[in-house]
C-alpha cells in the first residue's frame, strides 16, 4: 500500500480523497492544512463543477499538518500528492522530490517550460519519479479510445479533431493571469495537448489562429503537423461567450481501420451525449457498452497507475512527466503564435 500526504485542501483536492477512498493500492495517510477547521476534518464548503460538494471526512488512520514543511519531514509517506494553485506546483513539486518522496501533481505540472524541466531535473538528481495527474485518458470514452489505440485494435491512429470549450469560468480566481493559472491554453487545451501526444506522439511544428485576451490566448484552431505528414490533426479549444453551454469536450479520432466519435455537452437546462460511436472500415456502427461509475471512478483508475508506478518505479505513460512538460510547452508555443501576429 501506497502511503499519500495530501497538500492542497481544495476542489482537487477534495476530489483526490474521494479516489483514495475507493483505491485499494494507494491511501491518504496525511494532508497539511492551515486551517484548523480543514486539520479537523470540516471540508464542508469545498464545490466544484463535478462531484459531491465537501463534506465532513474521518480522519482515521490520517496524520495531519499544520505546515506543508512538518509534512515532508514524516518517514511513513511516500508520495506527495499536489493539489495546490496552479502557480505553487514547481516550488512544492521540487520541495517535496528533494525530501526523498515521490511526486503526483495535479494538472498543469507548471506554469512554465522551465519550471516543468526544473521538476523533472530535480527528480532524476534525486532518483524520484514524477507522476501528472492527466485525468482525461481515464475518463469513459477517452479511456476507452486510448486502450484502442495501445492495443492497435483498428491499427495506428492516423488523425483527428479534438475539441474543448468553455464559458467564461468567472468562478476560477486569477484564471486569466498567466503567472498564477495560465489562462485557458495552459489550465484548459493542455489536456487535449497531453492526450494527442499520448496518442500520435510529439508533433514537430503547430500553426495557430485565434483570439488573444490580454497576455493569454483566449480561443484557438490548432493544426498539428507529425513527421509523418499523413497524420492529419486539429484542435479548437477556448472560453465563448455562451453561458447557457458552460462546457463541451469532444473528439473524432481516425484510425487506420475505423473512425471513434464522442461528444459531450453540458447546457445549462439538461446535458446532452453524443455517445462514443466506432465506425468501422467495412460499414459497421459499433456502440460499445463503457464500465459504469461515477467521475470519480477515473481519478481510482489514475491513482491505481499512479501506485503501481511507484512500485515499479516505472512512470505509467498516461501520468509521464516529460510527457506533461511537454504539454505545457506546446500550449505556451501555440500561445506565443498568436501574440506575436
Amino acid at each position: 500500500m501506497v502511503n499519500v500526504g495530501l497538500v492542497g485542501i481544495g476542489f482537487m483536492g477534495w476530489i483526490h480523497q474521494l479516489a483514495y477512498r475507493r483505491s485499494d493500492n494507494a491511501r491518504l495517510a496525511a494532508f497539511c492544512s492551515r486551517d484548523a477547521k480543514k486539520r479537523a476534518g470540516d471540508w464542508r464548503g469545498i464545490q466544484g463543477n463535478f462531484g459531491p460538494p465537501g463534506d465532513q471526512i474521518l480522519l482515521d488512520g490520517i496524520q495531519t499538518f499544520e505546515t506543508y514543511d512538518a509534512m515532508l519531514r514524516d518517514a511513513n509517506i511516500d508520495v506527495v500528492d499536489i493539489c495546490l494553485p496552479p502557480h505553487m506546483h514547481a516550488d512544492a513539486a521540487v520541495q517535496a522530490i528533494e525530501h526523498g518522496k515521490d511526486v503526483f501533481c495535479e494538472k498543469p505540472i507548471a506554469l512554465t517550460a522551465a519550471d516543468s524541466q526544473r521538476i523533472m531535473e530535480a527528480a532524476n538528481a534525486n532518483g524520484r519519479i514524477v507522476m501528472v495527474a492527466h485525468v482525461l485518458p481515464y475518463m469513459g470514452a477517452f479511456a476507452f479510445a486510448t486502450e484502442m489505440v495501445r492495443k492497435g485494435t483498428y491499427g495506428r491512429p492516423i488523425g483527428g479533431y479534438f475539441k474543448r470549450v468553455i464559458s467564461d469560468p468567472t468562478w476560477i480566481p486569477d484564471f486569466y493571469d498567466p503567472s498564477r493559472v495560465g489562462g485557458p491554453l495552459v489550465d484548459l487545451h493542455v489536456h487535449d495537448l497531453h492526450w494527442i501526444q499520448l496518442l500520435f506522439g510529439k508533433p514537430k511544428s503547430v500553426e495557430a489562429i485565434g483570439r488573444m485576451r490580454g497576455a493569454v490566448a483566449e480561443y484557438v484552431h490548432v493544426l498539428y503537423r507529425f513527421e509523418d505528414p499523413n497524420i492529419c490533426v486539429a484542435s479548437s479549444s477556448g472560453i465563448v461567450d455562451a453561458p447557457a453551454r458552460p462546457f463541451t469536450h469532444a473528439f473524432e479520432l481516425h484510425l487506420e481501420n475505423a473512425a471513434l466519435q464522442h461528444e459531450f455537452a453540458a447546457f445549462s437546462d439538461t446535458p446532452e451525449t453524443m455517445p462514443l460511436k466506432i465506425l468501422t472500415r467495412d460499414g459497421q456502427i459499433l456502440r460499445p457498452d463503457l464500465p459504469g461509475g461515477d467521475e470519480i471512478d477515473a481519478f481510482v483508475a489514475e491513482i491505481r497507475d499512479m501506485a503501481e508506478s511507484v512500485r515499479t518505479r516505472q512512470v505509467a505513460p498516461r501520468l509521464s512527466g516529460q510527457l506533461a512538460g511537454e504539454a505545457v510547452e506546446l500550449a505556451l508555443e501555440i500561445q506565443s503564435q498568436l501574440a506575436n501576429k
